[in-house]
């Protein structure tokens, strides 16, 4: 079990959501023999290099070859081995799609897909890089799980659930260097089970990613408006908790916030739980619009997209 002190949280929110992960997975790797890691030719950018060097034996390079990368984990996969296997988010969906699909979902093998540089922290890249379908596109396969952890706290919780995880499942990495923290030490993880982090009596925040952080921040701006809100950690975007979601049927409001298209993402998943119901709050989703927004820095495509803190508290007020 990988041991969190406050200390670990700070350095993990400095090294950002990659590194992170390439330290969970060496943290891991020391811990037990039982899974290999694969990357497509991105062993530097996914944080890997301390891995390939110390364990050379459990890492494979497929190249920039996004489907042989998905294929060969599943050939690997076929014993019921745990296989890691990473690249940049829209790469490792879309381009290796027919690939996720059959092999991870109607195959149900044990691959964990990992989604590096999710959301816009590609930044200056552009349209080309970003992971804005990504979540979406995972989310509608059949038997996938799709996990999105809000911090560095929660990469490492994560990638140690999914070591014992014996399913399909893809992990969605949002933000970069400087992650900002939403858990200071451990936490209680379960894949599919929601962290509350806020109580509030009057609305609801459910967010994921580097989005939940901007969510607690945004209901401090609200709660010195008067308006109380809960804010759920909804790391978990399939199987989404919705036991977490019907404990907020009596606010006024749910909010979904995320790093994402709106079109098939957490708004999505809590709209289509709440549809059937008789009686449900209305539902403000928050997110990335339909569109591609225009490159530039991260924190020029936060503003852009309304995802700081003070305009989704804006937004959430004036759907109030």
């Amino acid at each position: 079990m990988i041991q969190i002190s406050k200390r670990e949280a700070k350095l993990w929110s400095r090294l950002g959501a990659r590194a992170t992960y390439g330290q969970a997975i060496l943290e891991m790797a020391r811990q037990r023999d039982d899974f290999y890691v694969m990357s497509a030719d991105l062993c530097q950018s996914s944080g890997l290099f301390k891995f390939r060097e110390e364990f050379p034996d459990r890492f494979i390079n497929s190249g920039i070859a996004e489907q042989n990368l998905i294929g060969v984990a599943a050939g690997m996969a076929k014993d019921g081995t745990c296989i890691f296997a990473s690249s940049f988010a829209p790469f490792v969906t879309m381009r290796a799609c027919e690939q996720v699909r059959m092999n991870m979902g109607y195959m149900q093998l044990n691959i964990k897909t990992v989604g590096l540089g999710s959301g816009l922290i590609m930044a200056q890249l552009g349209n080309s890089h970003y992971g804005v379908e990504d979540g979406s596109v995972m989310r509608v396969i059949p038997g996938m799980t799709v996990v999105n952890p809000a911090d560095g706290v929660e990469i490492m919780k994560t990638v140690e659930a999914l070591c014992d995880y014996p399913h399909p499942a893809y992990l969605r990495l949002t933000g970069g260097p400087g992650l900002p923290m939403v858990h200071e030490d451990d936490i209680d993880f379960q894949i599919g089970k929601a962290i509350k982090l806020r109580e509030g009596k009057d609305i609801a925040i459910v967010a994921c990613g580097t989005m939940v952080y901007y969510a607690k921040q945004a209901a401090e701006i609200l709660a010195e408006k008067g308006i109380e809100a809960s804010v759920i950690d909804m790391h978990t975007i399939k199987p989404l908790d919705t036991a977490a979601v019907d404990a907020e049927l009596g606010k006024k409001l749910i909010v979904t916030v995320e790093e994402a298209t709106i079109v098939g993402g957490l708004g999505s998943a809590v709209a289509e739980h709440l549809a059937p119901k008789k009686v449900k709050p209305a539902q403000l989703m928050l997110g990335i619009k339909d569109t591609y927004p225009h490159a530039g820095t991260y924190q020029y495509l936060l503003e852009n997209c309304r995802l700081t803190s003070p305009q989704i508290a804006e937004d959430i007020e004036a759907a109030l």
